[in-house]
């Protein structure tokens, strides 16, 4: 198992994992015309990036993380960025929020652990979106091309369209693709991957 504390611990003296900026994919849906979220839910945040970029943006953000590390580092570097977002350490194997609290949004950005965690976490983020809420996420996909094999190397931890369309019962899907993106995002995640992206509406709104 991955110990992210660890990572996160080395990767502030060497330098960020993933890049500072938000990932792409959080870019363009925030630019959407038809997004209009006033508050989110980041899983998976790490340091910050991508609800960092939200807050920036004048969304109210809740931010779940594993790493405890990582989760102080993203706090130090809201305070430098003048923002303000809710940060909670803690495993999405059994974390859960309030049964009262909602987000237009949940952004699920390069989570890669075991299936079944993964699939709790995206039931529960269905459950706390308000009613016509927006469900973002990507992360590399199962191999279904020639090419590039970035990302884990276990079947286990990687993603399908199939997986979320099961996992989202009920969803108006916007967008659900697989292909080959290059990322550019710190260390990490340079070159070419396989990738799948899934944007979807909880009904009701």
């Amino acid at each position: 198992m991955v110990n992210w504390d660890k990572r996160y611990a080395d990767a502030e003296a060497s330098g960020a994992m993933f890049g500072r900026a938000a990932n792409n994919y959080v870019v363009q849906t925030m630019a959407r015309g038809d997004f209009r979220a006033k508050t989110a839910l980041c899983l998976a945040d790490g340091d910050g990036r991508n609800g960092r970029f939200l807050a920036s943006r004048e969304l109210a953000v809740t931010a779940v993380d594993l790493s405890a590390v990582g989760t102080d580092l993203a706090l130090r570097l809201d305070t430098e960025a003048g923002v303000k977002v809710e940060r909670i350490a803690a495993d999405l194997a059994d974390w859960k929020p309030d049964c009262e609290r909602r987000w237009d949004a949940v952004f699920l950005i390069y989570l890669h652990c075991s299936r079944a965690v993964r699939r709790r976490a995206v039931e529960l983020a269905a459950r706390h979106l308000t009613p016509g809420g927006w469900f973002i996420a990507e992360g590399f996909a199962m191999r279904v091309y020639d090419g590039p094999h970035m990302g884990p190397p276990d079947s286990d931890l990687l993603y399908s369209v199939s997986d979320f369309d099961a996992w989202l019962g009920g969803f108006e899907v916007m967008e659900a693709l697989t292909g080959v993106v290059r990322l550019q995002e710190g260390a990490k995640h340079q070159g070419l991957a396989q990738v799948v992206r899934y944007a979807a509406l909880r009904s009701g709104g």
